[in-house]
């Protein structure tokens, strides 16, 4: 009979890809996928370690599926992702109840790792070989949706950030392999596709070329089947014009880019080792209003050495662009990193302050833009059904992201599919509306 999985994914969708080629690889190793992890012989967490609230949720989940081996029928607990790539030895030390730890880079060796723990050993894997390793992948969003990532690592090394020290420095993935799997993909089925990587702008610069997103957006928006195509996670740096107008232009393209900006004081920007200039971020966002295009951001309060006058200077830019879409999170100190060791850190209650007020004023500015929405018409795709009515997104919501459009249907509507519904509500993050 075959081995139980039960795998449980933490943070990112770039997590989420590499907790589907897991997957992929256990299936193909003869293991059974279980959903429950009190029915799993093996529960594998795939952490995140980003953060301290990440590290936090990384540690605690992995004691709860710890449990099972009391109440389940668990054998093997594994540990991977980026808390076990970045904290192999703490594991190993404090937490005996993990029997295999496996950082980013080693999926392909799951089989192997497990059948040696099985036979009493407790190996660890985090080697980089600084390649872009293939997997299969087993989809475990719903099946009209999928992200693609495009490449792995990063070169950015911002102060505040410990990606480039977990994920290797930043490789494109061929784009014949990305072209490849967005064609076996929308053949199955998949009609909403999300580029993703550490940063998607950056795509093609490891060749020693300028950004190669638009052209790859292009190839991929021709593939039949490609429905809706968007790219999350760039960087301001490298959004020109060349990138807006290949977007627009393409009418499969969603009018939406996820820009993280981070901060518009330039000492701050500087310190963060932010190599974009604040004058460019604010022409970044002239040229998406020009163009009709969603923006998306996310900024960051309390940097060390952030004072008034900087936060001031942030919200007066949030007052002035009203983003469609903004998150914000309060800086925290992350191990090895050069912002972690500056002078002038920030205590926790102004941090706390400064992000009420942030988001005080976004939640404003989010509910006068979807207000601006009622009255307009929009396709909108199907996700679920929520009592009589259905809830989906228009292409102007990114998936797990950002709110939701309720809707009324006189006739039955199949999950998956589009529908125009013209939208007679809004609240600060979700809309409402009737089909038409």
């Amino acid at each position: 009979m075959a081995t139980t999985v039960g795998l449980i994914s933490l943070g990112c969708s770039k997590n989420r890809v590499d907790s589907e080629q897991m997957l992929a690889v256990l299936k193909e190793h003869g293991y059974q996928i279980v959903s429950d992890p009190s029915q799993a012989e093996v529960i594998i967490v795939n952490t995140c370690g980003f953060i301290q609230s990440a590290k936090e949720e990384a540690i605690s989940t992995l004691f709860e599926m710890a449990g099972y081996k009391q109440t389940g029928c668990c054998r093997l607990l594994v540990a991977t992702g980026c808390f076990a790539q970045r904290y192999p030895e703490a594991i190993r030390e404090e937490m005996p109840e993990v029997d295999v730890i496996m950082g980013v880079n080693d999926y392909q060796k799951l089989d192997e790792a497990l059948r040696e723990a099985e036979k009493g050993g407790r190996p660890v894997y985090t080697d980089d070989d600084g390649q872009f390793h293939e997997f299969g992948r087993v989809l475990t969003t719903p099946k009209y949706s999928a992200y693609v990532r495009i490449g792995e690592g990063c070169d950015n090394w911002c102060s505040y950030c410990a990606i480039p020290m977990i994920r290797g420095g930043y490789r494109s993935r061929p784009k014949a392999d990305i072209l490849a799997e967005v064609k076996t993909l929308a053949a199955q089925g998949v009609k909403e596709f999300t580029l993703i990587a550490q940063d998607t702008t950056r795509y093609g610069t490891d060749n020693g070329e300028e950004s190669q997103l638009p052209q790859l957006i292009e190839e991929i928006a021709a593939i039949p089947g490609v429905e809706w195509l968007r790219a999350l996670y760039c960087y301001p740096e490298r959004v020109d014009e060349r990138l807006l107008d290949t977007m627009k232009r393409l009418l499969n393209v969603c009018d939406y880019l996820d820009l993280p900006m981070q901060h518009i004081s330039q000492h701050i920007l500087t310190d963060m080792n932010r190599t974009d200039t604040s004058a460019h971020i604010r022409e970044v966002c002239r040229m998406f209003k020009e163009r009709g295009m969603m923006l998306r951001t996310t900024l960051m309060v309390g940097f060390p050495g952030e004072t008034d006058e900087d936060f001031n200077e942030l919200m007066d830019f949030v007052k002035q662009t009203k983003f469609d879409r903004m998150g914000a999170f309060m800086f925290c100190p992350e191990d090895g990193t050069r912002a972690a060791e500056m002078p002038n850190q920030i205590p926790e209650e102004v941090k706390q302050e400064r992000y009420d007020r942030l988001m005080t004023l976004q939640h404003g500015i989010s509910l006068a833009q979807n207000k601006a929405r009622v009255g307009t018409t929009c396709r909108v795709l199907v996700e679920k059904k929520r009592g009589s009515r259905y809830v989906g997104r228009s292409e102007y919501e990114a998936p797990e992201t950002d709110g939701s459009i309720f809707f009324g249907s006189d006739e039955p509507c199949e999950i998956g599919s589009f529908v125009n519904v013209k939208i007679t509500g809004a609240k600060a993050y979700d809309l409402m509306g009737e089909r038409i």
